[in-house]
């Protein structure tokens, strides 16, 4: 099974399950985690722990970027940065869109960070039920019942025949 399908497949389950994606479960995970949270450091720092629990990795340095730009922020105002504080927050923001530039981040192209997302964990799946098959086929030669038999070569295998 192609990747492309493995991802189309889970997608139309997870949509027929009334199930989030990975994507739109880590959304709701921020919105949760980050809910009543006053100031924008903790905000970040939650946001941290988000990523890291959910196994995502910051490969470019976003996060240590966001962190000077806040500090250079409150370094500005001379306080700690409050998400309440409409006119500052738009400064933080300001820095965050440098970044994105300097980053090459668009805004749209959002949704196909989303995808390369939702494939990556498709591409883990993949991996991980091909290391379980291999392992239940190991075990299944090493029993003296089954010694005579030869090993299915896995690529001939056809997941859409056992469904």
């Amino acid at each position: 099974m192609m990747l492309s399908e493995k991802l189309i497949m889970c997608n139309t389950k997870s949509e027929m399950a009334d199930l989030f994606s990975e994507s739109q479960r880590i959304k709701y995970t921020i919105e949760q985690q980050t809910q009543g949270i006053p100031d924008a450091r903790t905000y970040l720092l939650t946001l941290q722990e988000i990523r890291i629990k959910s196994g995502l990795t910051d490969d470019l340095g976003a996060e240590t970027m966001m962190m000077e730009a806040l500090e250079k922020v409150e370094k500005e105002i001379k306080k700690p940065l409050l998400r309440s504080d409409k006119k500052n927050m738009a400064l933080l923001l300001a820095e965050f869109d440098k970044i994105n530039q300097k980053l090459g981040i668009r805004k749209e192209d959002l949704p196909k960070y989303e995808e390369e997302l939702e494939l990556k964990i498709a591409k883990e799946d993949l991996q991980g039920l091909k290391k379980d098959v291999l392992e239940a086929m190991e075990t299944h030669l090493k029993r003296e019942e089954f010694k005579d038999e030869k090993m299915v070569n896995v690529k001939s295998l056809d997941i859409r025949n056992f469904i």
